[in-house]
């Protein structure tokens, strides 16, 4: 077994989607990035890319990559997965945390899970995302951005 750890964030600024776990989450801002800023997504593919030792997500996917622009990062997910399977590995479980102080993701988390076990061929119970606030500390607390923190689990196939 080995393990593996992602962290991402993202800006939030008017006028985009907000992308979660590959869900639009209704909301008056969006993260900025090169795709379309998924953190959660974003995170639990370093986490996995990191546990079998084959890099970062930059490596694989740069922002200079014309072809990622606007990518849908469940799309990169599965790419992920498919390299991971290519190296025998395949993911156990997944822990993951959102820090956001708005919107109010508890009524996403359990589609947000299914889409991203979904991607990586696991059960829903291998899947866990929570969300926290910070209670208006720091950059997430103003509500200038959004992070995500992501541990796995990867065994030899």
């Amino acid at each position: 077994m080995r393990v593996g750890f992602g962290y991402d964030v993202h800006r939030l600024v008017p006028g985009r989607k907000l992308i979660l776990g590959g869900m639009d989450i209704p909301y008056e801002k969006g993260l900025l990035g090169h795709s379309d800023a998924d953190v959660l997504v974003h995170a639990v593919m370093d986490a996995l890319l990191g546990a079998a030792a084959l890099g970062d997500i930059g490596k694989h996917f740069p922002d200079t990559g014309a072809e990622f622009k606007d990518i849908s990062s469940m799309i990169l997910l599965r790419k992920v997965f498919e390299l991971l399977s290519a190296h025998g590995y395949k993911c156990n479980n997944l822990d993951c945390t959102i820090v956001a102080q708005m919107p109010r993701l508890s009524p996403y988390r359990e589609q947000m899970s299914a889409n991203i076990a979904e991607a990586l061929e696991l059960e829903l119970a291998q899947v866990n995302i929570k969300a926290t606030t910070t209670e208006g500390l720091g950059f997430a607390g103003r509500e200038e951005g959004i992070a995500a923190y992501a541990v796995c689990t990867i065994l030899k196939k």
